[in-house]
């Protein structure tokens, strides 16, 4: 099971999001709690945020506890917006950093949780990888992230939207679907800080 979480609030380090806190993903990466499937977060990671209004990122196919230049490099990296993922790969996907969320448009940051039958999924030229996370990407920002916000996208005769875990961020919004349920600028929760949303 992949794991992510998105900020949208007050300027913050990168770090103080993924690397420090106790349970933060670095953390989740090597030991999850609560995971029904493998025992580790070991096949990627990325991070993206939006520097103004442009979407950044730093992804790598490798585990997130062995980057040493991105541990150096994230306290210093700071938005008021991020989306990041540590990946547990479906068997049968590549490992490779272009399968590693957070997938973008050029104008939103995408992770998502979950296992999608390719067969429903559309073929798009516009995937950055064969893996089924970044074909379903490619289908949401085709079909506007807006939908996500207020109804289930059908892709296919089947919904398999109604069982992922999406998390997308456009800067001044973030949007969750969780289990067929839709958070549109979601209220601060004290869970995890204010602003913060982790799925």
């Amino acid at each position: 099971m992949c794991r992510h979480l998105g900020w949208l609030g007050r300027e913050i380090p990168v770090s103080e999001l993924v690397l420090d806190p106790p349970q933060g993903l670095l953390v989740q990466s090597y030991a999850p709690r609560r995971q029904k499937h493998c025992l580790m977060n070991a096949d990627g990671w990325g991070a993206g945020f939006f520097d103004g209004d442009v979407p950044r990122r730093w992804r790598s196919a490798a585990p997130l506890w062995g980057d040493v230049s991105f541990a150096s490099v994230a306290p210093a990296l700071r938005s008021h917006c991020v989306v990041a993922a540590v990946r547990s790969a479906t068997a049968g996907m590549p490992i490779e950093a272009s399968a590693t969320a957070p997938f973008t448009d050029g104008h939103w940051l995408l992770s998502h949780n979950g296992i999608v039958d390719r067969a429903v999924l559309p073929l798009s030229s516009s995937a950055e990888s064969v893996c089924d996370s970044a074909i379903l990407a490619a289908t949401i920002f085709a079909r506007g992230m807006d939908a996500l916000g207020d109804t289930v996208i059908e892709i296919g005769e089947a919904d398999p939207l109604a069982r992922l875990n999406i998390l997308a961020a456009n800067g001044s919004r973030l949007v969750a679907n969780r289990v067929g349920r839709h958070v549109v600028d979601p209220a601060p929760r004290r869970r995890g800080g204010a602003g913060q949303r982790t799925l």
